[in-house]
């Protein structure tokens, strides 16, 4: 049976004589790491037999320490704490373990502020780590937020998965964590990886970098719905919206998003965007309709007598703008679409690229044109 050789053990437990922040084991140079207010202190290991047996040796020594139990983080608790579940009076410990999947359960803690994820980072310094702590307020407006934020940026370009990508630039698009000399440069790469698009999107609705132009038409509209925008009215509200210079920059990012998707998740995420945009003037929606029945669907809401607030927004529209009802029956069209759309899609085929692009091709050319009917396009 292995056990810790004399000179570890009595290194090690010096080492956690003193109060520490966190622990790290570089597993490749058998090297112990500690943070304290002092600093960074290491501990080189001498391992008598195989190596991973050792270490199981040296994390039960840290967790009798830190827990007074030689058992260790467990591991069966992974997907519970990755949901986020882990006890908030209990991080500082789970960081003292020397196990990658206690920081991990840490991270996604709801009690993560910045002087704990500094010391995660510390420990584990990898993407999604960065990326679960900025779903944190108090890291987002801690001094961590900028820290975690360029190393996102920096580590963009080697990034594989475009789920990551997506998530990423949404995420560093928040205020006050990236300067707008960087925020333009994502823009720029966005071109060459349209997902990124998305991020943007999500992050940035009405303030894109590219604010274009607004339609011809938009300064009469707001005049002739002033009324029903001092009101309230939120189907007024989205339609001036769409027509502004911030939402004409939306609605030509979404176009240049749908231009060649790469796999299922920009798809999926596409969708869900676009739907959020859209989502003020019709919040219900029915999750097995198709495109087609979504589109018969919203000409039909234009008919329906003001029996709820959704169908009083739209007819007092309507009344006031009855040019516009092609524009309407776009914005509620956008407003139902989503991932249950491309479910059936996806759950017979895990194609991507050209492949997956021809057989979500009849679903994609009606969004479309919904999409070009608001920018005055012929659609």
């Amino acid at each position: 049976m292995i056990e810790l050789s004399a000179e570890d053990s009595l290194r090690l437990n010096v080492l956690l004589a003193n109060p520490l922040q966190a622990v790290r084991i570089d597993e490749s140079s058998m090297t112990v790491y500690a943070l304290s207010d002092a600093g960074e202190a290491s501990v080189t290991l001498n391992p008598q037999g195989r190596d991973e047996q050792y270490l199981k040796k040296v994390r039960e020594l840290l967790s009798s320490q830190v827990l007074g139990s030689p058992g260790g983080y467990p591991i069966f608790l992974r997907r519970w704490t990755r949901m986020g579940q882990a006890r908030d009076d209990s991080l500082e410990q789970l960081l003292l373990l020397g196990e990658p999947e206690a920081i991990v359960a840490v991270v996604h803690a709801s009690g993560l502020d910045n002087e704990i994820a500094r010391r995660a980072w510390w420990a584990m310094p990898v993407a999604d780590n960065a990326r679960r702590m900025l779903e944190r307020n108090s890291v987002v407006s801690g001094s961590m937020g900028t820290v975690l934020a360029e190393y996102l940026v920096d580590y963009l370009p080697f990034e594989t998965e475009h789920r990551a990508m997506m998530e990423t630039v949404r995420l560093v698009l928040q205020p006050g964590l990236i300067a707008d000399e960087l925020r333009d440069k994502l823009w720029r790469s966005a071109k060459r990886k349209n997902s990124y698009y998305i991020g943007f999107m999500d992050a940035l609705p009405d303030a894109l970098p590219d604010t274009g132009k607004p339609r011809h038409d938009w300064q009469e509209l707001r005049e002739r719905l002033k009324l029903h925008l001092d009101e309230g009215n939120p189907v007024a509200a989205q339609l001036c919206r769409c027509l502004s210079e911030c939402g004409q920059a939306f609605l030509e990012t979404a176009e240049a998003a749908m231009n060649k998707p790469v796999n299922q998740d920009v798809v999926v995420e596409l969708l869900k965007s676009i739907q959020s945009y859209f989502r003020s003037v019709c919040p219900n929606s029915d999750p097995g309709a198709d495109i087609d029945t979504i589109i018969s669907d919203a000409e039909t809401l234009l008919h329906v007598p003001p029996v709820c607030e959704t169908t009083t927004a739209v007819q007092n529209v309507l009344k006031a703008v009855p040019e516009y009802r092609d524009e309407v029956k776009a914005m509620m069209t956008l407003a139902w679409i989503g991932e249950p759309l491309v479910n059936p899609i996806f759950a017979r085929s895990d194609a991507i690229g050209s492949v997956m692009r021809k057989k979500i091709e009849p679903l994609m050319t009606p969004i479309q044109q919904q999409l070009a009917r608001l920018c005055g396009k012929a659609g």
